[in-house]
């Protein structure tokens, strides 16, 4: 959905990245792949840069670690990378500025007409995994309070205290609308973190809750609870590749090479590849060619 691994703090500085977007569009005949600011994205740009390399012999050029969604969109839509790894929740209420929907074929069906319509992007088919926010507590003080769901957050909310990713304060899937549809009010307004920081916030008790990726490998890790979304607030985010519909004509050949990786990335494979990066600190690349070839034979 969406926030190297996210212990790199910095990523591309936001002048380079305005750089990219603005310099001059095509790349000849290579295929530039880009991903957002955090570690399961550089993963999965990384598991198609490598899926391309080893179907096809077109050149590829990594820029990781660009920014946040609207960074990447807007990196995608100027020409400057081919493609890359979004979610259809993210692109249906974040690019598009749909209200959530919830049910995920109707998700994935508007999303891929009309960025074909509007963009000229071709959303690839689902990987597998649905990499939702996952509302995050300490172990304690779920068992202490009795914490299972988001709604029972409302009883211990005025006594603490929050930390967001910036898109998710802003989002219209994110923080504002959560705290209408469960009743949040916290002690003080959220505090607003890069997503990488927030876990470690959260484990050293700078803050009470947070809003995390479902798949992330610092959940078992750190010992934190996810609370089930008991008012199914948020919508499903399916992840799958987005390229530039004139590179797909370009190279037909890096279509079919994606296809082989539809619908083979479960959430629980996901969470596991993630932990590698970034509780067992891994490089991404090993990590990356291994799933390859164990999966993509």
């Amino acid at each position: 959905m969406r926030g190297g691994r996210a212990v790199r703090r910095s990523g591309i500085p936001w002048l380079l990245a305005g750089a990219l977007i603005l310099g001059a569009c095509g790349h000849g005949d290579r295929i530039v792949v880009g991903s957002k600011n955090f570690t399961e994205s550089d993963l999965l740009g990384e598991i198609v840069a490598q899926q391309i390399e080893r179907r096809t012999a077109v050149p590829v050029e990594r820029r990781f670690h660009l920014g946040g969604t609207f960074v990447c969109h807007q990196a995608i839509t100027s020409g400057q990378i081919d493609l890359y790894v979004e979610y259809t929740g993210t692109a249906y209420t974040a690019v598009l500025k749909h209200a959530p929907v919830l049910d995920p074929d109707s998700v994935y069906r508007a999303v891929a007409v009309e960025y074909g319509r509007r963009f000229g992007l071709t959303w690839g088919k689902a990987l597998g995994f649905d990499n939702t926010f996952a509302i995050l507590v300490r172990r304690a003080d779920a068992e202490r309070y009795r914490l299972t769901r988001i709604s029972d957050l409302a009883a211990v909310a005025p006594r603490w205290h929050a930390g967001f990713g910036y898109e998710f304060l802003e989002r219209a899937d994110g923080f504002p609308g959560l705290a209408k549809t469960y009743g949040l009010q916290f002690a003080a307004p959220p505090t607003a973190m890069d997503l990488g920081l927030t876990y470690r916030a959260l484990a050293q008790r700078k803050v009470d809750v947070i809003a995390g990726n479902s798949t992330d490998g610092q959940i078992a890790a750190l010992d934190l609870v996810a609370l089930r979304d008991d008012r199914r607030y948020f919508p499903p985010y399916q992840a799958a590749v987005v390229t530039r519909s004139a590179t797909l004509t370009r190279h037909p050949q890096v279509a079919a090479a994606l296809a082989q990786l539809d619908g083979k990335i479960g959430d629980a494979e996901m969470q596991r590849l993630n932990a590698l990066a970034d509780v067992e600190h891994r490089d991404i690349g090993s990590i990356a060619r291994e799933w390859l070839l164990a999966n993509v034979p």
